[in-house]
């Protein structure tokens, strides 16, 4: 793992713009990384990491033209054009034929992020990691990979500044969770073992949310019975591991 924090320099400025969430994602990637960033957010991702480990190469993707400039703004900012190619596109084309050997994707939706993983697909035949950080869904991401050519092999879950956020990790191969229950896929296999303040926080408050819904759609002239069966076991599948230790 990358160290990621340094006490002096510009290192030290970057890190200080880089939020405790990508500094938990690029603590994955291994020295030497070739990685593509999806979705890339100024590049602040790949500046740290090219900036910490000098024989590390990125690619940052952006869709939009304005988030694209300000990326390659940044990269040239720290001199880092030589071992950072910004490019825009429509997520995992930017890889284009490259022998990137790892991807990463925070700061988007679970569905979003499935949906890249599932259209890119034939860029991914180089990659062996997936570095996930989806905001919500993660689900989505879970159940995608019983059924890809990636397993589940890591996932941590943290707080900041007042949000709650995933980090999911997959190699590709058979290594890792191959097969998961609809339990696992929900709470997901080690956060739910691990069971940390975070999560007990969050699938609280997931738990109290569904409550709520299921009390409103009760009220319905013609309730959705089957959401509501849905909302109950999962209700249930939640108390079941957050109130037993």
């Amino acid at each position: 793992m990358l160290l990621l924090y340094d006490e002096k320099g510009l290192f030290y400025v970057i890190n200080k713009r880089l939020s405790r969430r990508l500094k938990l994602v690029a603590s994955y990637l291994p020295k030497s990384a070739y990685f593509a960033d999806i979705g890339s957010d100024h590049a602040y991702l790949p500046v740290t990491v090219c900036s910490h480990d000098l024989s590390a190469k990125a690619l940052a993707g952006e869709i939009n033209e304005g988030p694209f400039k300000a990326a390659k703004q940044h990269v040239g900012a720290y001199g880092l054009h030589d071992r950072i190619e910004v490019r825009r596109g429509d997520g995992l084309t930017i890889i284009e034929e490259d022998p990137v050997k790892q991807v990463t994707i925070a700061g988007m939706g679970g569905s979003l992020i499935r949906s890249i993983l599932e259209t890119g697909e034939e860029y991914l035949k180089s990659v062996d990691l997936l570095i996930l950080q989806p905001n919500v869904d993660s689900y989505d991401l879970r159940h995608w990979m019983v059924t890809s050519p990636f397993s589940l092999v890591d996932e941590q879950i943290l707080e900041e500044d007042g949000h709650i956020y995933e980090v999911l990790v997959a190699k590709r191969g058979q290594s890792g969770f191959n097969e998961m229950s609809y339990k696992q896929l929900l709470l997901g296999p080690i956060l739910m073992k691990e069971k940390s303040k975070p999560f007990i926080s969050k699938w609280k408050r997931e738990r109290d949310n569904k409550e709520r819904i299921v009390e409103q759609m009760k009220l319905a002239t013609s309730p959705n019975q089957l959401k509501i069966d849905q909302f109950i076991k999962d209700i249930q599948l939640i108390n079941e591991v957050i109130e037993n230790d």
